[in-house]
């Protein structure tokens, strides 16, 4: 009997050093994801139910915050542009990389270098990308407003400092920069589809559209759901490219819903209405994710 608890005592020691030796390992991306994750969510939560300057001493205003961020023509309008701007940009960008990805996917002179130059916007300088930008969009001497009237566009936009056109510039120029990224995603998934299969279909009399319709679609289901999903969640937490461009103007016809938490935090130092904001924005995201995951299924069977 001695011998035998003596085994099991062993068998337990060595199994709790394992384990210890096992959370050993995990433990700093624990301390990474309490310190940058856990605890800035659970402080945004309490933060949205108080009223705090970042100064004075915190008071608890309950719902107040939400109820003054529904009255607020600001975060309104920027609602309603934030989804004007996820629509265009993610339908747009998709369409676009996945049609470069189709192009560039075919032996081609010079496909690399095209694919390197369409790629580099994503990782080009946000700020060099905005100096350029606002300088080729510059209503009066820019080069493609000069383009336009040299097309015979009398009146072409003001882009950025018009409060009409300057959410269309903002949109074109997300579509440039991003395309580049997820048209690499495009390509991964076009190189993974069997060659096999487009031959069987000529074999079949298949067109070239229909090689499209039944092949690559179906087969790029999981590459087109992970960009659709991916486009999605950016384009709604969109800040650094619009902050880099009109910093949300002229007026407000470019603050989003992310400008607008950074706005209430940074430029009204209300952290109790930017803190409701930010889980309004929360709750978008998460809705829309899940209305995705859903739709997956639905779009896949449609195929």
């Amino acid at each position: 009997m001695a011998q035998t608890t003596n085994l099991q005592n062993k068998k337990g020691s060595l199994k709790m050093r394992q384990a210890l030796i096992g959370y050993s390992f995990i433990a700093p991306n624990f301390l990474g994801f309490a310190i940058f994750i856990l605890f800035p969510v659970i402080f945004t939560i309490v933060l949205s139910v108080m009223n705090w300057d970042g100064f004075n001493a915190m008071t608890f205003a309950g719902f107040d915050n939400f109820r003054a961020i529904f009255r607020d023509r600001v975060f309104k309008s920027s609602f309603w542009l934030t989804l004007l701007y996820v629509v265009f940009t993610v339908a747009l960008t998709l369409l676009a990389s996945l049609g470069l990805a189709c192009a560039l996917n075919k032996k081609i002179k010079g496909r690399d270098a095209f694919r390197s130059a369409i790629f580099f916007p994503y990782v080009a300088s946000m700020i060099a990308i905005g100096a350029v930008w606002k300088q080729l969009f510059e209503s009066n001497y820019g080069p493609i407003n000069m383009a336009l009237r040299a097309l015979g566009v009398d009146n072409p936009p003001g882009w950025f400092a018009s409060t009409d056109w300057a959410i269309w510039g903002v949109i074109i120029v997300a579509i440039w920069k991003f395309m580049g990224y997820y048209m690499l995603i495009y390509l991964a998934g076009l190189q993974d589809i069997p060659a096999q299969l487009y031959e069987a279909a000529t074999l079949d009399g298949a067109t070239g559209w229909q090689k499209f319709r039944k092949i690559t679609l179906p087969m790029l289901t999981p590459s087109t759901f992970f960009v659709f999903m991916m486009l999605t969640i950016n384009s709604f937490k969109s800040f650094d490219l619009i902050y880099a461009l009109t910093q949300g103007g002229p007026g407000t016809s470019t603050t989003l819903l992310a400008n607008y938490i950074y706005n209430q935090t940074f430029v009204y130092w209300d952290y109790g209405k930017s803190a409701a904001a930010s889980i309004i924005l929360f709750v978008i995201v998460l809705a829309v994710t899940i209305v995705q995951f859903r739709g997956e299924k639905k779009f896949t069977d449609y195929l």
